[in-house]
């Protein structure tokens, strides 16, 4: 996994089965996910990748585990982009056919809307 994740990143597995994929060196990833994602099974899942769950508890949740703001603002900055790309309607529909001219429209969409 990433060291940022999206909210689909979080997701179970196809099949419901944890990669065996260990990071390599003993670094550790996060993984960050919005509280609906705040459930044991999704959290082993994580830990069994070789990645550390990052995902904020539900309100009503009894066993608080470690959650750090710090590391969720950088989740935060990856939707605010997404949010920003997905106004430009040719990249929301993806009009294109060929993955090229779809990523050049993202480039455009990006370079764009950081410039103005």
């Amino acid at each position: 996994m990433a060291s940022h994740s999206t909210r689909s990143a979080c997701s179970p597995t196809a099949g419901g089965q944890a990669s065996n994929n260990k990071p390599e060196g003993g670094r550790r990833y996060s993984a960050h996910g919005d509280k609906g994602y705040d459930t044991d099974a999704i959290r082993r899942q994580i830990e069994a990748t070789g990645a550390m769950p990052n995902i904020p508890p539900k309100a009503n949740r009894i066993w608080k585990s470690g959650f750090s703001p710090f590391l969720y603002r950088g989740r935060n900055a990856i939707e605010r982009m997404f949010g920003r790309l997905k106004d430009f309607r040719r990249i929301a529909t993806r009009y294109d056919r060929l993955a090229r001219n779809f990523l050049g429209a993202i480039h455009l969409a990006a370079e764009v809307s950081y410039w103005l």
